[in-house]
Parts: structure tokens; sequence; C-alpha cells
């Protein structure tokens, strides 16, 4: 577990149970054994969008974290400070090549994948829910195919990365859950499969799923 440093103790997280962002970042938040104080943000009642929120964030988004009085927001900017303020336990490899594929992977996620099937997007591409769906399939199937492939390219373990749980697995595992939503059989990609399957018994990420946040609507 890592010692929480002064300029971090008192921490306050604005999050949105669902989000794919949100969960990434709960989860490393679990995996340094750092303490936050929860604020749920609704998306679908558009509390993003309130003064108050804009307040917080001032471009609407989740997550967002508030250290000290401070706020800041984009899930990878997020999880790159936290690395750096509470390096222990490590969540990128050492050697800056073995940094450069976990980062293509966790970018594969959170750039060409997930931001293209957030709500607002699907709401600018259709107001008819069925095209909405079919068009959150096509990216998320699109997106995870390329991330087999990667890891097929790569150095697959237990992990995404070898036998190291790092950032890319942190973006994967909410984007599987994405596809399970859209009913997109993960099966098909065995080895990032089996990864999110490991990575859904580790304790952090089962405290940091979204059916254990406030606010969470288990239908």
């Amino acid at each position: 577990m890592s010692k929480s440093n002064e300029s971090t103790k008192s921490m306050t997280l604005y999050h949105y149970w669902r989000s794919s962002s949100s969960w990434r970042v709960r989860w490393g938040l679990k995996i340094k054994g750092i303490s936050y104080h929860d604020v749920p943000v609704n998306l679908l009642a558009d509390a993003q969008k309130s003064p108050d929120y804009l307040k917080v964030n001032p471009v609407g988004f989740v997550p967002a974290i508030e250290i000290n009085g401070k706020c800041f927001g984009e899930s990878l900017a997020i999880l790159e400070w936290l690395e750096e303020a509470h390096p222990l336990p490590a969540l990128l490899p050492k050697d800056p090549l073995e940094r450069l594929l976990v980062r293509q992977l966790m970018l594969q996620i959170a750039c060409n994948t997930q931001p293209i099937q957030n709500l607002s997007v699907m709401r600018r591409h259709s107001q008819d829910k069925d095209e909405q769906i079919l068009w959150a399939r096509h990216w998320i199937t699109a997106g995870l195919a390329g991330y087999e492939q990667l890891l097929r390219n790569g150095n697959p373990g237990k992990f995404s990365f070898g036998d190291q749980l790092t950032f890319a697995d942190l973006c994967l595992v909410p984007q599987i859950y994405n596809a399970v939503r859209f009913t997109i059989n993960t099966d098909q990609w065995p080895l990032l499969h089996e990864i999110g399957e490991r990575c859904l018994a580790l304790p952090e990420c089962r405290a940091a799923h979204p059916n254990k946040q406030p606010g969470a609507q288990l239908l």
C-alpha cells in the first residue's frame, strides 16, 4: 500500500457509477490504498452540466478529483499523477519501451474506443435508441478487436503486460463491462477476455466496480 503524502491527505472524487473513466480512476485509488470522499454525478440527469459541477470541472466531464481544494479532470492525467505521487505498487513498468507498450494499450481504449461510444456522442449521432446501440456495438467491437491484436503482438501474461497489473488493465476492464452491457460476446477475443476475468477477481477491482458505487442502479 502507498503511504499518503501530506499534499494529498484530503481528496474528493466526483464520478458516475457506470462511467468507464471513473472506474479506472477508482480502481487506481484502491490499488494505491488511497481513501477519498465520494460525490456521485448523475450523467443521465445531466448533473455534469449544472453550474455547481462546472465549478469543479469546467468542461463538464467525469471523473474529477479535488485535492486539498484544487480540482482536476481527465482520468489518464489523474492516473499519471497518481503513479508519480504514489509510486507503489507500480502501475507502469520501469523500462521506457515497456511503458510505451502499456500506454499504447491504454490509449487504444481511452482514445480510440471509449469516447466514441459515450452517451453524449451516441446522442449526437442519433436520437434513435436502436441506432445508438448499433453505433456503440460497432466501435466497441472494433476497439476490442484492435486491443486483442495488440496483445498478440505484445507481451500478454496474466494481465495485459506480462504478470504486472498496469494502466492498460485499468482501461480494458471497464470497456469489457461496456461490451457486455451492449450484448457483445467477448469470448471472441480470448486473450483480453481471460485477462478481464482475472482482473475482476481482484479485490480492488471489485471494490471499484460500478455496482458497488453510490448512485448505482442495479437493473
